[in-house]
């Protein structure tokens, strides 16, 4: 029967496994970034003041005044005062935004913060009191202009499906202190929304730290963890599959959609996600989601709970741009399936009949259908296929995979499915039944018969698709591999381009292959 089909990305699982102490290994790796709270240095002209809010505002009154007079050489030092005034209120627990604060006299500061946002209850920290630290902390996506940026925190934890989307966990603001009268304004300001502000009597950039917020979160939540654990016991962590916004929902972007490989987390899109973000146009016209998903399923099933969460995303925000999605390994298969229109063809092929004429009832039926009975996603208008390994790869089949695979322990909804399929399906179709029940490393093969099935249906004529191929330096296209996947099985006929990229397995994370991204959605920006 069919639904054994667990294109497998071997990938990262594979590069680690080599010395059969993988599990070990990977279960003790380091964070991908550190955070350390520090001191942040006082800039030149920018004293120390007692820490009150009447000395700090009056301090910055005064770098208002010389900028408000053209001495730009002042701003420096209001950003630095403007993030001590927001480190003293999380100190002291005064509280601008639910009503001003007299300070002395006739003077008061009033607090403005953007809809949806709490900073009564919630935390604010100064993003020049975080010190990132790891791999992914040199990506850091930051621009200069005036303000203090800020990370508003509700919580630390973010993988629960509750609370990715209307409530994210963690914002980047910006905040900004303005003087007109007798009133002081705290404003914090979205600088996904706002990129230039008049302040002063001028029109100013306004500073902003866009890697901040996800930064803390990946050195807090871990989410990088569930990478091992999803592989390994994927049905332990089914509330985990999910979409995520990685910033508030706008209407008026389009949305950049990652869907991550087998063994691997969103966190492995960090890299391209912050160098993407370094580029105006790109912040200006998209907004980044990310698919997450325990990868020890097979992958069709995947592809059903995505269509799950789009159909939720679809409901909750109805008229939402239409997307862009970038596939890494086995996210590829997971997105090619959001852009094929099979209707029940895979069904009958397996069962012989029609979905109605078929004998199957309960979870089992609910799960066929799900995962074999799809179209295409009206809602994407474009794929980047990373590493894609579409016709299998030849690692699943030797002693590698096989022994990876014992590992990985079958989830007994996926056991009952196979159960339920070989007693549903006829004899004449005994080649598609599965000799064991699937997971997402020990069914990919070239000869696996949902690999070679789906790729009789080709990708809908309506969706550019875009091949990144990595080559670990022979140069000897198209015999090349990846170390995993190799080129006749990423390459596919009809790309609008194909850019092999000098990398392993991770292309997403290789500087051409993130460039490649750029370029593309340039280009998407005028198709």
């Amino acid at each position: 029967m069919m639904y054994q089909p667990t294109l497998v990305n071997p990938g990262t699982w594979i590069r680690s496994f080599g010395l059969m102490c993988g599990v070990a290994l990977l279960s003790q790796c380091s964070a991908p970034v550190s955070v350390r709270m520090e001191k942040p240095v006082a800039p030149a002209g920018a004293p120390a003041v007692s820490p009150n809010t009447v000395a700090l505002l009056s301090s910055l009154r005064g770098d208002y005044a010389r900028i408000r007079l053209g001495d730009d050489s002042a701003i420096p030092a209001y950003n630095y005062r403007v993030a001590r005034l927001i480190e003293h209120l999380e100190q002291t627990g005064e509280d601008p935004w639910s009503k001003p604060i007299t300070l002395s006299g006739t003077q008061r500061l009033k607090g403005i913060a953007p809809a949806g946002t709490s900073p009564v209850k919630d935390q604010l920290f100064p993003a020049d009191t975080l010190a990132f630290h790891g791999k992914y902390a040199e990506h850091r996506a930051q621009v200069s202009g005036i303000g203090a940026p800020l990370v508003l925190v509700t919580s630390f934890v973010g993988i629960g499906r509750e609370q990715v989307r209307s409530n994210l966990p963690l914002r980047n603001l910006t905040a900004i202190v303005r003087f007109e009268g007798k009133t002081t304004t705290l404003e914090l300001i979205d600088p996904y929304q706002v990129e230039t502000i008049s302040l002063a009597g001028k029109s100013r950039p306004l500073a902003a730290d866009y890697g901040a917020a996800t930064m803390l979160g990946l050195s807090k939540a871990r989410i990088d963890k569930l990478g091992l654990a999803r592989l390994l016991r994927p049905s332990r962590y089914n509330d985990t599959a999910n979409l995520n916004f990685l910033q508030p929902y706008d209407p008026k972007r389009i949305p950049v959609l990652m869907v991550h490989g087998l063994q691997d987390t969103p966190a492995s899109f960090a890299p391209m996600y912050y160098k993407l973000l370094q580029d105006p146009k790109i912040r200006k016209n998209y907004q980044f989601w990310v698919f997450s998903y325990p990868s020890g399923y097979p992958y069709p099933y995947s592809a059903s709970l995505l269509r799950r969460e789009l159909d939720e995303v679809k409901r909750d925000y109805p008229g939402h741009r239409n997307m862009v999605l970038i596939g890494h390994s086995m996210g590829s298969l997971v997105s090619r399936l959001m852009v094929t229109d099979v209707g029940d063809k895979l069904w009958i092929r397996a069962f012989g009949k029609s979905p109605s004429e078929t004998k199957l009832t309960g979870n089992s039926s609910e799960v066929l259908r799900k995962s074999l009975v799809f179209s295409d996603r009206k809602e994407v208008d474009r794929v980047l296929f990373y590493s894609g390994p579409h016709r299998g790869s030849i690692l699943a089949s030797n002693w590698i995979g096989a022994t990876a695979s014992r590992l990985v322990q079958v989830p007994s909804l996926v056991a009952d499915v196979r159960n339920a399929a070989i007693s549903a399906a006829s004899a004449d179709i005994a080649g598609l039944t599965m000799n064991s029940a699937p997971n997402s490393i020990g069914t990919l093969s070239p000869r696996n018969p949902f690999v070679q099935e789906i790729n009789k249906h080709p990708i809908v004529g309506r969706i550019p698709y875009h091949t990144i191929v990595g080559d670990r330096g022979k140069g000897d296209t198209p015999d090349s591999s990846d170390g995993v996947v190799a080129y006749w099985s990423s390459h596919l006929d009809g790309a609008a381009s194909e850019k092999i990229v000098p990398s392993g397995h991770s292309s997403h994370q290789d500087p051409q292959g993130i460039e490649e991204a750029r370029r593309i959605l340039h280009l998407h920006l005028t198709d």
